[in-house]
């Protein structure tokens, strides 16, 4: 076999095993929220479908499979058939150039958890996955529902707002390492807790996470669903798998941000004293994704106007600041 066939078969692969692995995970995060959330408002949450209602998001992909899948009459239907797909494809082929775990080694051959090193990793990432962003706006142009259109518009709000804040919040850890790929910000943090990037960059972090929750259209940022003003937004024509692949975007785009806070501010895959750096990235991954569920059952929502008030008066001047200081220290080399 050549080597450019290994390498073709490798990618395949990897390829397959990272969709496998997110998409089973997406779709039981849908368990998991539920739980947290029915433990956290005092209910039980599912209880019924397997023990502990284990197997409900197994019943939940039944009962998608099986409903009828309807297209409203008078709707623009390439768009609205195309919109679901958008979203998953985006956040799928982000992942691409993410190091999801530490090297791997079978017998002599040894290969790296992550399907394309990418010299510029983060901002392919970041790129990529902006993109899905616009499945709600397709959605909601291609849906024949005024309660759509407004959501697919809140989506253009937020894609304005927060892709600035993402590319400043990314800056200055790019300033520090002085590379774009997530592999050598990971190798960067190499060495101990002390070494990780968040004891440099705190504002950048926080920033960074915050545009990860609009990213995501999560709780307080979810206003291209907002039940309690336009019934399910952008979403609210769907039905069946259509509907499911949205939510499959989401939890996906879930992981996908937790990743990226892992890998960019708490070391990634560094081994930590006794931990190997796989069981370490794990345990910070369903850290952050608790966090998201956490956030979820106990924040209110944000009106539109709150959101653009957030990121034009707060968010931005802070993110401007932190990176002309990150840039001041460099220069000093303090």
């Amino acid at each position: 076999m050549t080597n450019e066939a290994a390498i073709i078969i490798e990618t395949i692969v990897k390829s397959v095993i990272v969709l496998a692995i997110v998409a089973g995970l997406a779709g039981f995060l849908t368990y998991v929220e539920r739980k947290i959330l029915g433990f956290m408002h005092r209910r039980l949450g599912p209880m019924y479908v397997g023990p502990f209602g284990l197997l409900q998001a197994l019943a939940d992909v039944v009962k998608l499979f099986m409903k009828e899948d309807i297209i409203p009459q008078n709707s623009v239907k390439v768009i609205f058939c195309l919109a679901p797909l958008l979203i998953v494809t985006a956040t799928f082929t982000a992942f691409a150039a993410v190091p999801l775990f530490p090297e791997l080694q079978f017998g002599e051959y040894k290969t790296s958890a992550l399907i394309s090193d990418i010299n510029v990793g983060i901002l392919f990432v970041i790129g990529v996955s902006s993109a899905g962003m616009y499945a709600p706006l397709l959605a909601g142009l291609g849906s024949t529902n005024k309660w759509s259109i407004l959501g697919g518009a809140r989506a253009v709000i937020q894609l304005l707002s927060f892709e600035v804040i993402t590319a400043l919040a990314i800056l200055s850890p790019i300033m520090i390492t002085g590379s774009l790929s997530l592999v050598d910000i990971n190798n960067f943090q190499e060495g101990g807790i002390l070494n990780w990037l968040i004891w440099k960059q705190p504002v950048a972090f926080v920033l960074f996470l915050i545009a990860g929750f609009a990213e995501t259209n999560r709780v307080p940022f979810d206003l291209l669903e907002q039940e309690s003003e336009i019934v399910s937004g952008y979403i609210t024509e769907y039905s069946g798998m259509r509907w499911a692949l949205f939510f499959l975007g989401e939890y996906s785009n879930m992981i996908l941000i937790s990743f990226l806070v892992s890998l960019m501010f708490f070391g990634g895959f560094n081994s930590l004293w006794f931990i190997p750096g796989s069981v370490m990235m794990l345990l910070k991954i369903m850290a952050f994704i608790f966090l998201f569920m956490w956030v979820r059952g106990a924040w209110p929502h944000v009106r539109p106007d709150q959101l653009m008030w957030l990121c034009w008066k707060v968010l931005m001047p802070i993110a401007l600041l932190n990176v002309l200081i990150t840039g001041v220290v460099l220069l000093l080399g303090v």
